[in-house]
């Protein structure tokens, strides 16, 4: 099958970014990253209604790799996917890597707003360290109400070699 609308999404570190934009690159897809729609610059947050008009104007277009959490907006976007992937690493491995992009930011990797340099607040530990439990039962529910939309979970390297075996 060819995956023409991609929907990407899990814990921070896991490694969304990372694979959202290799996949652009060899399916020729374009890529949104929503952390870099959600703040309008210097981690101030777009209006709530602009942003998920935004997400609505993009899942209704013929291709997209969308990359990101947004909670609000996730069935908009599990609705119109003809792939999802879901990014759970455990929570060590996430957290190691959010130190890592902290200090060694790839630069290829374009998910930020003007002005929106990498950090490490409280909050987004406990985020990322917390995102399971709260989740867990909107994508179930998903799950349910979309049983036709392949859905991968990715928790190991193995994982994730399995689902590059779709491409």
């Amino acid at each position: 099958m060819i995956y023409q609308r991609i929907m990407i999404f899990g814990l921070p570190g896991s490694g969304k970014s990372t694979l959202a934009v290799h996949l652009a690159h060899l399916l020729k897809l374009p890529l949104h990253h929503l952390d870099k729609h959600f703040f309008i610059g210097n981690w101030v947050e777009r209006d709530r209604e602009e942003f998920l008009n935004f997400q609505q104007n993009l899942v209704n277009q013929g291709r997209w790799i969308i990359d990101g959490n947004a909670i609000r907006s996730l069935e908009m976007r599990y609705s119109r996917a003809d792939l999802v992937l879901y990014f759970c690493a455990s929570r060590p491995i996430c957290f190691g890597r959010l130190i890592k992009r902290r200090f060694f930011k790839d630069k290829s990797i374009k998910d930020r707003a003007e002005g929106c340099r990498e950090r490490l607040p409280t909050h987004l530990i406990k985020y990322m360290w917390t995102f399971d439990r709260r989740f867990q039962p909107l994508l179930m529910r998903l799950q349910e109400t979309y049983p036709n939309v392949p859905f991968y979970k990715i928790r190991t390297s193995q994982d994730l070699e399995e689902v590059m075996k779709l491409f």
